[in-house]
């Protein structure tokens, strides 16, 4: 990414859900939480605590199924250079270009548990990817955008 801002498409779909998309492959460094949903915060203050935010850094969130039926998540943030990874001992995640139906929640801290509800009526959408996952972007301190890649 190396800080250059990139445009984004939104396409409305209903009054809540509409099509996001993605326009290039973004580089994401994470910190695995250790269990779903009780190590997601943790995973989101290792990752900060390795991260600093400011010049173009973002924030998400990828949770998927794992083979047991539990869910793998993991706490992320763009690299802003090749190889910051590795300076920083973190693995990382290609979050794929292209269509995601999304929904933007405003002040999600107060709506916790809004988050759930938000996903399970986006993976009813008739297009979802059966090889995708769930991704969280974090806009600000109080909104973040839901998302499902489609198929």
């Amino acid at each position: 990414m190396g800080g250059r801002m990139t445009s984004f498409v939104v396409h409305q779909m209903t009054s809540c859900m509409e099509t996001y998309t993605i326009p290039q492959n973004i580089n994401a460094v994470y910190v695995q939480a250790t269990s779903f949903p009780n190590g997601v915060m943790a995973a989101h203050k290792q990752l900060h605590a390795k991260v600093a935010a400011g010049n173009g850094r973002r924030f998400f969130g990828i949770s998927y199924p794992n083979e047991k039926g539990g869910i793998i998540y993991k706490a992320a943030a763009n690299e802003l250079h090749p190889g910051e990874a590795g300076e920083l001992g973190l693995e990382t995640f290609t979050i794929r270009k292209g269509d995601y139906i999304s929904e933007v929640l405003t002040d999600w801290c107060t709506q916790e548990g809004k988050i759930k509800d938000i996903f399970q009526q986006l993976l009813q959408h008739a297009k979802v990817a059966r090889d995708g996952y769930c991704l969280e972007e974090y806009i600000n301190d109080r909104d973040v955008r839901l998302m499902v890649t489609l198929g």
